[in-house]
């Protein structure tokens, strides 16, 4: 096995691991998904496995927990947050992946509770509606912006100490072809 291919394997392992998370008990909103999304796109040397990865992850765990009206948001905003980890994924810094896990979890609420309004019968389809679904929602921000920092602390951090530990998991340089 190549030094690339155990680099990816590894990475899709931790990917896989943190999906887990989601079906243990936790609180509403502390999940691991948009953290996925975010280190896939920035580590994943491949642009569709960047994808791949985090929706695999996402459907595996749906599959068990349940799909609902409106899941089609929740997947546009980790189809975002894996665009946003292709943008710090040449500076991972902390101050760039928690900018990162911030967006990614802002885009969340925003997206997730537009679809709650939009498709299900739970609030009144008005301005006022749309006002009250996005009140309704802001104590689970505070559990959607913990668990994304603390799942993107504990993926892109453990992967670095890793590569400290494991040279061959180590990024090489891509050669340059004529």
């Amino acid at each position: 096995m190549t030094a690339n291919n155990t680099r990816i394997l590894v990475l899709v392992t931790a990917i896989l691991a943190a999906a887990m998370f989601r079906l243990l008990p936790h609180p509403a909103n502390f999940s691991p998904i948009a953290a996925i999304a975010l280190f896939g796109g920035a580590h994943l040397p491949r642009r569709t496995l960047g994808f791949v990865a985090p929706f695999g992850a996402l459907l595996l765990s749906d599959a068990v927990l349940g799909f609902y009206p409106g899941i089609s948001l929740v997947y546009l905003a980790v189809a975002i947050t894996v665009l946003i980890g292709w943008v710090i994924s040449s500076r991972r810094s902390v101050l760039q992946v928690a900018g990162g896990a911030l967006a990614s979890s802002v885009l969340f609420f925003v997206l997730s509770n537009f679809g709650t309004w939009l498709m299900m019968d739970m609030y009144p389809k008005s301005a006022a509606g749309l006002v009250a679904c996005y009140a309704a929602a802001i104590p689970f921000f505070q559990n959607t912006v913990a668990g994304d920092l603390f799942f993107a602390g504990l993926l892109f951090g453990g992967f670095a100490l890793l590569e400290r530990a494991v040279p061959i998991l180590r990024e090489r340089p891509v050669a340059a072809t004529a």
